[in-house]
């Protein structure tokens, strides 16, 4: 169908199939069939009109390379100015007195009203205007209008072979589109109504997939929920007598919730949410300590061997005086001490392990597990989380997460999970003062570091990207900033630290930033979450418009972990309203469950989590903020099908089954 550059270009944007490209729908539909007159437009706006032609095209030659070309255009209220830049087949397109239909951005200066490289159509023709269309997020290589080419071509060629995965009688309760009118209108409605409905019956398709999906996930985990009862006395005033500090309430509340878990006969299922700081790493070591002085053991998965480490010496320090034995599994530790440590656990000696992805390893098993706990829970798949539970029989499992999800979306994302709230931060944490500015505050941003550097301090600084290749207009990588800053602050220590390193290396940096051996690390998002250094005090965030909220507060919370003040500053170069609204939030809140209300609210799910997290399935069409009515809707849907048939093994719901098997099939990274 596509020769062998047009393929590549199609592979690129992850089409590789006729039923990739029907299911890649548009970012947006542009209306270019409502005409306005040339009285009625407005500065900025982007409109379609029509007109007759009432002036040849005229040519003017700027400088070598650029050309203008220009016609003079008119309906019944006035007069608009054409404009168009090195494209002059216009002149044999455009004829005085022909009637053509016109859309694009108007400019109107002074009364002059002009469009700026319009797309046309003469006469009643209707490729480019007069109707809905659609606009799709493309790559270099490929336009707009070859693409939805592209897409016609494969919608029509599929029409009569699409099979509905939805059963027919929630169709024709819920008055749904059939699958073919769907697809068909999600690309190309004739009017906003029919697209309406068909991205009713797209969203509702997914939030049902995912429901059933989760519903499954509970099932399984409560098949035989009998599990164990943690009922011995294991005196948690003695280790909790070794901290400096008390618990604040909410932390008290929460180990409330989780002991009368572990000492009931059901297998604990269990998501602790807490802010950045919340003291989420205390509860796990009681949840852990509570299984070992039962006599079982305890295991806690973190995404990155450096907090992994951390983990590590939190937890043995904390138990250490108690004769209980904590190990460390990660994937670069030598092959004699891994050895050893997996003979250690099959045989009981180890009593906690501390670990990464090492720990679902098939060669990992234990004498007798009895609490599994995951750490930035949306950074493992569901599939993960249960790897790690099957190490031991029935066992209770507690995941964390530092990511403040609203809790409308937490209940949909971790159906499976009883979910308990960590809302209030120890006393004595430090509020962070953040400050957005514009490229033009460079220099007294830079003399702001100095000074913190020069008091001992040190910084962070964060990019979107590692290296000059991945493209972004006005975004400088990391690699560019590391010269920029060694430059600027040629009296410090400046490093960098991106995910393309190797794990060895990343560790190595980061245990040199944190024992001051290096004063500035200008890094991706890999520190997102990362090790405490008390002694940064500075979060600087290039282009900061480019991270969503939830993920600019997670970046934030890297300082403020110490005795000093600590800032951070948000530079962006967007004049957009949508930014300028996200830096005052971040300006005005430091409540990370009212920021993520926000980011999903004005970025929607899509980016909420940033890019390419593990374990949450993205939707196509579906927004959890806007679409909580349609989710409500699955959410009974689905709660029938599973009544009546909890293995989806009837014919009619065999298509939900594999849709199901298909969105949960994550990859694990090791």
């Amino acid at each position: 169908m596509f020769g062998p550059a047009r393929v590549e270009i199609l592979n690129k944007l992850g089409l590789f199939t006729l039923n990739d490209i029907i299911n890649y729908f548009p970012r947006e539909h542009e209306d270019r069939g409502r005409y306005k007159n040339i009285y009625e437009l407005q500065d900025g706006e982007t409109a379609a009109i029509r007109v007759v032609i009432a002036s040849n095209v005229s040519e003017t030659r700027v400088r070598r390379n650029m050309a203008i070309y220009k016609v003079i255009a008119k309906d019944e209220t006035g007069n608009i100015i054409l404009t168009w830049f090195n494209q002059p087949y216009i002149k044999k397109q455009l004829r005085v007195g022909g009637e053509y239909s016109f859309y694009g951005k108007v400019k109107n200066t002074l009364g002059r009203i002009e469009m700026q490289s319009p797309v046309f159509d003469a006469g009643d023709k209707s490729k480019n205007t007069g109707k809905i269309i659609p606009i799709y997020p493309l790559t270099a290589g490929i336009t707009q209008n070859v693409f939805r080419g592209i897409v016609e071509t494969a919608v029509k060629s599929v029409q009569g072979n699409l099979i509905d995965s939805l059963p027919e009688w929630i169709r024709v309760q819920y008055k749904l589109d059939d699958i073919e009118k769907a697809i068909h209108n999600i690309h190309f409605p004739e009017n906003l109504d029919e697209f309406e409905k068909a991205r009713y019956r797209l969203a509702f398709e997914e939030l049902l997939i995912m429901q059933l999906g989760l519903l499954r996930f509970k099932e399984k985990g409560q098949e035989d929920r009998k599990g164990i009862s943690f009922n011995k006395d294991e005196n948690m005033d003695e280790l909790l007598a070794t901290l400096p500090y008390t618990l604040t309430a909410a932390q008290q509340r929460v180990w409330k919730e989780i002991d009368k878990d572990m000492k009931s006969e059901k297998s604990m299922n269990r998501l602790v949410q807490g802010d950045v700081g919340s003291g989420k790493t205390i509860i796990a070591t009681m949840s852990m300590f509570k299984a070992v002085r039962n006599g079982y053991q305890a295991v806690l998965m973190a995404p990155t061997a450096i907090l992994a480490r951390q983990h590590y010496e939190g937890i043995q320090r904390m138990v250490e005086r108690f004769g209980i034995k904590v190990e460390l599994l990660t994937g670069d530790i030598t092959k004699k001490n891994k050895e050893r440590i997996l003979e250690e656990l099959k045989s009981g000696e180890i009593d906690m392990i501390v670990g990464t992805h090492a720990l679902i390893e098939e060669n990992v098993t234990f004498k007798n597990v009895g609490i599994v706990i995951t750490d930035e829970q949306h950074r493992f798949g569901v599939r993960q989380r249960g790897i790690l539970s099957g190490k031991g029989e029935k066992v209770d499992t507690l995941v964390m997460t530092a990511t403040p999800i609203p809790r409308t979306l937490a209940i949909i994302l971790y159906g499976d999970l009883d979910i308990s709230i960590i809302d209030e931060l120890p006393p004595g944490r430090q509020k962070i003062d953040t400050f957005a500015v514009r490229r033009n505050m460079e220099e007294r941003v830079n003399n702001f570091i100095k000074k913190e550097l020069t008091s001992g301090r040190q910084a962070y600084i964060v990019c979107p990207l590692v290296e000059e290749s991945e493209v972004m207009d006005g975004v400088k990588s990391v690699v560019e900033q590391l010269d920029y800053y060694k430059e600027v602050l040629k009296d410090f220590r400046v490093e960098m630290l991106h995910g393309k390193m190797r794990p060895k290396e990343k560790d190595e940096i980061m245990a040199k930033f944190k024992a001051k051996e290096i004063d500035v690390l200008i890094s991706t998002t890999v520190i997102e979450v990362g090790v405490d250094v008390p002694n940064a005090t500075i979060m600087i965030i290039e282009n900061a418009e480019r991270f969503g909220l939830a993920q600019l507060h997670q970046l934030r919370g890297r300082v403020g972990r110490g005795k000093f003040k600590s800032y951070c500053i948000l530079k962006f170069d967007s004049k957009s309203d949508v930014v300028k609204q996200r830096m005052e939030i971040m300006q005005k809140s430091n409540d990370g469950f009212v920021i993520s209300e926000k980011d999903l609210e004005l970025r929607g799910p899509g980016d909420f989590f940033g890019t390419k997290q593990h374990g949450i399935p993205e939707f196509k069409v579906a927004n959890l903020f806007v679409d909580i009515p349609i989710m409500k809707v699955a959410q009974g849907v689905a709660n029938t099908i599973f009544e009546d048939d909890p293995s989806l093994n009837l014919p009619e719901n065999t298509l939900l089954l594999k849709k199901i098997e298909k969105l949960f099939e994550e990859k694990i990274s090791l």
